[in-house]
């Protein structure tokens, strides 16, 4: 018969978020400390008063039993063994079970009521084959576990425990979960492991650097078939393949989640470095994907170690046209001009950094999965982004330029980094120009600590604002990557408005006008003395007068004016998971109202009738010019 223990939190109503939560220390603490919950010595459990008829000696009654048919008589003030089973087993009863309590607690309780001479410590080591203490705030694990003598499955997970004492496991474990802990390093559990364990979790811990791939070997894991290792932070994934050839009975692994997963030949190269693999990443290995990378093992020391993504952003709907709500402008300005683009933040990378002189981020040529961002807004008055990102890893490379302007501020940067078409320029100022306009920044246009803003080029408003916007980022520094993914990122829309004005120039008076002054009067004086003397001015010709081009104003332009239209946060956790594919609507909410439509509405109307007005003036100067 399988026997277990399972130890789990209460919920905060139950235990209250100030008191100490039980069984934090060591693993056999919070056993006993679940056990003293229980209350298998106390009523209705264990023999007392309320039984004790039942445990008188054997001598005393064995003439009852030589009557047939008769009845157990129950002594005045004592309970029947059903009477008992019904106070534990109804939900209504005072000593009724918790309700996180599981079969195996039941089992106990009732076990406790029929045989309590049976619960006692020897039993309880002999007894249990699977321990379960989950969310206990357990640190360490003791030596009392050497008490379970027939003890298989252990399983500490959403603890707080940092390392693993090998000695203190029974060798009879098979199963051993330590999920959801504070551990650095598989060093610890190599010490003695446990000889016959089969399956080792230790996802969603700390473990971290390249020596980790030492401790998967055969040498301290002969008999290992199921491996869990996804979502710290391993990074070499050539010498974990290594180690992880040597486990001949491993039939299931799970990596994802590490940044050695986010290569783009992660999938391709474990599976043809581990012939046996049946499940990765809880993936069946396909034939076909046995066959697709055979011999990618081979060339592994040529792939880089390095991730790639490919943001692509599409349009923009629903944005308020903010210039019918300006007035017209006058001769002297100022003259208001809007545009829209859209931002977003990705990390740094501080391995592959940028080629300054030429701007370069990304060298790729075949890529796999990729990040592909796309804002679209939905057709209702609202604005809303469509965000689909991929993370598209790759063997080969393509070259991606950019142009980028970086402005510090305080201990962060900010950098605008725009697609190749085009170049965020900034104007060179004074320092304390430079400190007025920080202070006119808005923080949510400014990256988060470790990441760089990107931003699509500026558009002038339309109904669907196109955007075609592509950017590749290849990166080399994949521990931060999976930060970023499991932070994601976050999308602005931001409105940019310029006031120019007309530049008024001083009059200068130029020697080329005086010329013509003067040449003008001796043409009058010579054409005086012709007709003095008879001659005769020759006639004009009538000649159509020519409008003057007025040369183009020349206008300044202030500081551009920025506004955060909508701001959403995009979830990449997925990515981290092995998803090709995040799709997400962020709806930023309702920007256009009936007052900014009806004067929308009445300015292209006024649009349309100067255009009439001009075709009708057209028409009848050219029936005017035709002959009758």
């Amino acid at each position: 018969m399988e026997a277990s223990y399972e130890s789990e939190s209460e919920s905060e109503s139950e235990a209250g978020p100030g008191t100490q939560r039980p069984g934090t220390g060591t693993v056999s603490a919070a056993v006993r400390e679940h056990l003293r919950k229980l209350c298998l010595r106390e009523f209705p459990c264990g023999a007392g008063s309320w039984n004790k008829s039942r445990f008188l000696p054997q001598t005393w009654r064995t003439w009852r039993e030589l009557v047939p048919r008769e009845e157990v008589v129950v002594s005045p003030g004592e309970e029947t063994v059903e009477a008992l089973l019904g106070l534990v087993r109804s939900r209504h009863s005072p000593w009724a079970l918790l309700n996180n309590s599981n079969a195996e607690d039941s089992f106990l309780r009732e076990l406790a009521i029929r045989n309590p001479l049976t619960i006692t410590d020897t039993f309880f080591y002999s007894y249990f084959r699977s321990l379960r203490v989950v969310d206990q705030e357990v640190t360490l694990v003791d030596k009392d576990l050497l008490k379970f003598l027939k003890l298989e499955e252990l399983v500490l997970s959403a603890n707080r425990i940092k390392e693993v004492d090998a000695t203190n496991l029974p060798p009879t474990l098979k199963v051993l979960e330590l999920y959801g802990n504070e551990i650095s390093s598989m060093e610890c559990l190599c010490a003695r492991p446990p000889a016959s364990l089969q399956h080792l979790g230790l996802g969603c811990n700390k473990l971290l650097g390249p020596l980790e791939s030492l401790y998967v070997t055969a040498n301290h894991w002969p008999n290992l078939i199921s491996l869990d290792l996804g979502f710290n932070n391993l990074t070499d994934l050539q010498s974990m393949v290594t180690s992880l050839r040597t486990l001949r009975h491993l039939r299931l692994l799970v990596l994802q989640g590490n940044p050695l997963a986010l290569v783009p030949y992660y999938r391709g190269l474990a599976i043809d470095s581990l012939a046996q693999l049946c499940v990765l990443d809880d993936i069946t290995v396909s034939p076909n994907e046995k066959h697709l990378f055979r011999g990618l093992s081979l060339n592994g020391d040529l792939l880089a170690q390095e991730a790639q993504c490919v943001v692509t952003i599409g349009n923009i709907r629903g944005v308020l046209d903010t210039s019918v709500l300006d007035p017209e402008p006058g001769p002297e300005g100022p003259f208001i001009t809007y545009n829209y683009y859209v931002t977003y933040d990705f990390v740094k990378d501080e391995e592959g950094e940028m080629n300054e002189s030429a701007g370069v981020l990304a060298e790729i040529v075949k890529p796999s999965p990729s990040l592909e961002l796309l804002v679209e807004e939905s057709p209702e008055e609202v604005v809303e982004d469509v965000i689909e990102d991929i993370v598209e890893e790759v063997t080969e490379g393509v070259e991606g330029s950019l142009e980028s302007e970086v402005e510090e501020s305080g201990e962060s940067e900010l950098s605008v980094i725009s697609g190749p078409s085009t170049i965020l320029q900034t104007p060179r100022a004074s320092a304390e120009e430079l400190a007025k306009l920080r202070l006119r920044i808005d923080p949510r246009l400014c990256p988060s600590p470790g990441t760089v803003l990107f931003s699509t080029a500026h558009k002038p408003w339309a109904e669907v604002i196109p955007c075609s916007y592509e950017m590749q980022h290849s990166l080399r520094d994949l521990v931060p990557l999976k930060a970023f993914l499991l932070a994601g990122t976050t999308v602005t829309i931001v409105e940019e408005k310029i006031l120019s004005w007309p530049v008024v120039l001083p009059a200068v008076d130029s020697p080329l006008s005086a010329k013509k002054g003067k040449g003008e009067k001796d043409k009058k004086g010579k054409e005086k003395d012709r007709t003095g003397k008879g001659e005769k001015e020759p006639a004009k010709e009538w000649k159509v007068p020519k409008k003057k081009k007025e040369p183009p104003k020349e206008l300044r332009q202030d500081p551009p004016i920025l506004q955060v239209l909508g701001r959403g946060l995009v979830i990449l956790e997925p990515l981290l998971a092995g998803e090709p594919l995040v799709s997400t609507v962020c709806n930023f909410g309702v920007v256009r109202t009936l007052t900014s439509d009806r004067l929308t509405l009445a300015r292209d109307s006024k649009k349309i009738k100067k255009v009439a007005k001009k075709a009708e003036s057209r028409d009848s100067d050219l029936r005017r010019r035709l002959p009758p």
